[in-house]
């Protein structure tokens, strides 16, 4: 399919009938994709729609089985990553994309390995860089893991432009980012685009992307739906929808509707398989009344972590109260992610004390807060890469066994079998709810980012747990799937009764599941309370919000009222007084 049906000659990249598979699973089926010259193109899609495969194709770093690739009117499908940067074209990975035991400038520096002979193109491309980007260069040499997670994405995007490059695909821009650092992004993607780049951007979040591009490209399951003005997307509703959580949500809706609260009772009865596509109406969930004079379920008093001089925590009081939700949020490289890894036991605090249901957990290494009910997610979704999905979620499942014994294990004693039967029943219920089906014997590692966060948030509803951990669960999340993801953390307190702590820069949903916000900045506390007090705090909106209307509303729907615009112009006016 050829955009506004331009001429052949005015097309920068074509792919015709691209096939693309890892090893037996194929990813791509037939995909036509097409870039004129100078363009913004935002190619959007589910989970697994096979999005970063369709880059890694063009660029050379997997090859197709099938198709062809046309780049400059030259046949590039079977050339080589390092050839076809050559020719012009670079991509900018999502997630990690930089070399974290490098400095800055050495990760620059390395980007342009191809040209290191053209020593003033690379002055220039470097200048260009950190004109850019200025933190980089205040930052020069420091070493790239201790960047900030916006930082480290600046730098990745840095890297991506040092070859001066006439195509530039950006794999999950605002992948974890604060919603300030997301407008910076996307100010310098604009700016790159006005100094003559193409530019092809991978985005999850619709209304993100939708501010860049006027063109989009839609894919699901492998292959293109639709095509045409960005706009037109929010008129499509069988397309932008949610493909695994909309399954979840119909399962918590018929669980609500039969009684059954607990997991145990979900694990017992197994409901119909309904059809993956068929978008299911949501019932709102009940939302329980928190007593805030009840002992906490978590509490943590004074807490302090320093790294050298750098206090990354500093004296942090926090309480999580039975039931209740509470979000986490602030910049990147604000603490919220340093002191779940504290609550969480995976670091050492330098002081206070930290309680769990009443207990002084302070000491307990993380093995023992897991069993004392505390689950916990991470931002890479740390799954086992040799384990499918079934095995996966099995494993995490493993601290109900009711039969350990190795001797009848191995003799599948009546014991035996029956636990790691009723792990089964559990495990295969837990897949269904979260419409994983057609993932149940692929391994973890060959899962795209989204697809993992759905398989690690299932992991954890496995555990049982008393209270929730969630590090930035719709990071790597289409959108779609991060609108339904809100009502069902919603429906998993209302039927297991746990308590949330949650770190999210999704404001939209933060705001729409959180009882209480905490924003953090620098380590310290700054503001809590409601939602909407602590979103309209002025310090929050200076240090964290910004008045990016695209970045703030990363989900839920746009152009409704003007709601959205008068938010935008109050924080406008609290952020000049700050």
């Amino acid at each position: 399919m050829t955009p506004r049906s331009v001429k052949d000659e005015e097309l920068l990249l074509t792919c015709r009938g691209l096939d693309m598979s890892y090893g037996p699973v194929q990813i791509l089926f037939s995909v036509d994709f097409d870039v004129v010259e100078g363009e913004m193109v935002a190619l959007l899609g589910t989970n697994g729609a096979g999005k970063s495969t369709l880059l890694k194709g063009i660029c050379g770093l997997v090859r197709p089985t099938a198709g062809e690739v046309v780049f400059k009117g030259e046949d590039i499908t079977k050339t080589p990553a390092d050839v076809t940067a050559r020719k012009g074209i670079s991509l900018m990975p999502g997630g990690k994309g930089v070399f974290p035991t490098l400095s800055v400038e050495e990760n620059l520096r390395l980007a342009t390995w191809l040209i290191s002979d053209e020593h003033e193109r690379i002055a220039e491309a470097r200048a260009e860089v950190l004109d850019l980007f200025p933190v980089l260069e205040q930052r020069r040499s420091q070493m790239a893991g201790d960047l900030s997670g916006g930082e480290q994405q600046m730098l990745a995007l840095g890297m991506a432009l040092m070859t001066r490059p006439e195509l530039v695909m950006i794999d999950e821009l605002s992948l974890g980012l604060a919603p300030t650092i997301v407008a910076q992004l996307l100010d310098v993607v604009r700016e790159i685009h006005r100094r003559g780049s193409t530019i092809v951007i991978v985005e999850q979040s619709v209304n993100v992307a939708l501010q860049l591009a006027d063109r989009a490209v839609f894919m699901e399951k492998g292959e293109v739906r639709f095509e045409g003005p960005a706009a037109e997307l929010l008129d499509r509703p069988d397309i932008l929808r949610a493909v695994f959580i909309a399954g979840a949500a119909a399962h918590a809706a018929d669980t609500s509707a039969n009684g059954n609260g607990s997991s145990a009772k979900r694990g017992r009865g197994r409901r119909k398989k309904q059809d993956e596509d068929v978008v299911v109406e949501e019932t709102p969930s009940v939302r329980p009344t928190i007593d805030y004079d009840a002992n906490p379920v978590l509490q943590c008093n004074e807490v302090m972590k320093r790294f050298g001089g750098i206090a990354a925590v500093d004296h942090v009081d926090l309480r999580v109260q039975p039931q209740e939700i509470v979000g986490l949020i602030g910049h990147n490289g604000a603490g919220k992610t340093t002191l779940m890894d504290c609550i969480s036991g995976f670091l050492e605090i330098d002081g206070g004390r930290i309680w769990l249901r009443g207990v002084d957990i302070t000491d307990w290494p993380p093995h023992l807060r897991a069993i004392g009910a505390m689950a916990r997610s991470f931002q890479d979704a740390m799954l086992y890469p040799g384990l499918t999905v079934f095995e996966t979620i099995a494993v995490a499942r493993e601290r109900h066994l009711a039969s350990r014994d190795m001797f009848a294990a191995a003799l599948q004693l009546p014991a035996s079998f029956e636990s790691e039967l009723a792990v089964r029943v559990v495990v295969e219920d837990l897949i269904e709810m979260m419409g994983l089906s057609a993932f149940k014997q692929k391994l973890t590692a060959e899962l795209s980012t989204g697809t993992r966060r759905i398989v690690d948030l299932a992991c954890i509803l496995a555990q049982e747990p008393k209270i929730l951990l969630l590090d930035e669960p719709s990071g790597g999340v289409a959108q779609k799937e991060t609108e339904a993801l809100g009502p069902l953390l919603l429906r998993i307190r209302e039927h297991t009764g746990c308590s949330m702590l949650v770190i999210e820069h999704d404001m939209p949903m933060v705001s729409s599941i959180c009882d209480r916000l905490v924003a953090l900045e620098l380590g310290s506390v700054i503001a809590e309370g409601t939602p909407q007090e602590v979103l309209e705090h002025p310090a929050v909106i200076a240090s964290y919000l910004g008045t990016d209307e695209a970045a703030i509303q990363r989900s839920g729907t746009r152009g409704k009222s003007g709601s959205s615009r008068s938010r935008s112009r109050s924080r406008s006016g609290a952020g000049s007084r700050s």
